[in-house]
């Protein structure tokens, strides 16, 4: 059964995309995944500042999401798009997550990990913009991201109130996300 880390890479209280990966994290569950559903509110971190790192070492908060990848097979990650790229809470914690401690490999939370990028926003497009950095970020660190995603424009319009998809053929584009991640995570990995 593949372990899945579902987030968004947002903080805000009503975001989209949190309502978005609970959706896809759905199909995944259906599928048989065991999914965990984190918000990164939950995980402050400070900016990525090599100097910090040095003083300090690596944040608690950092650490408990990095352990947290380590422990999954497979992330579905949903973010929105400020200025055309991803959010900058997404890149910090991935940031944090890079950093190599004693005794492992480089990058070992994120290599190997089969993931699913999707995002939504009240534009037209969807946040289509930012999951092309999203992808070419994921595989630098060694990740597999799937060919499939979804940028879902016009979020005002897609989720009622509660956060649930109105529209039931879109809600279903949605969970295949979780669906096909499940199916090519027990594929890939041993």
């Amino acid at each position: 059964m593949s372990k899945i880390l579902a987030f968004a890479g947002s903080t805000r209280k009503d975001s989209f995309n949190k309502k978005l990966v609970k959706q896809a994290a759905a199909g995944a569950l259906e599928a048989g995944a065991d999914v965990t559903i984190i918000d990164l509110k939950d995980f402050p971190m400070p900016l990525y500042d090599e100097d910090l790192e040095t003083a300090e070492g690596v944040p608690v908060m950092a650490q408990k999401f990095k352990q947290l990848l380590k422990e999954n097979d497979a992330f579905l990650i949903a973010s929105p798009e400020y200025n055309g790229h991803f959010s900058a809470v997404l890149k910090n914690a991935i940031d944090w997550a890079s950093r190599q401690e004693q005794g492992e490999s480089v990058y070992e939370c994120f290599r190997g990990k089969v993931v699913t990028i999707m995002s939504t926003s009240p534009g037209a497009m969807g946040g289509i913009r930012g999951l092309a950095q999203i992808r070419n970020l994921l595989s630098i660190l060694g990740c597999i991201v799937l060919p499939g995603q979804l940028a879902v424009g016009n979020a005002t319009e897609v989720f009622d109130e509660a956060g649930n998809v109105i529209n039931e053929k879109r809600l279903k584009s949605i969970k295949k996300l979780g669906s096909t991640l499940v199916q090519m995570s027990d594929r890939l990995i041993d």
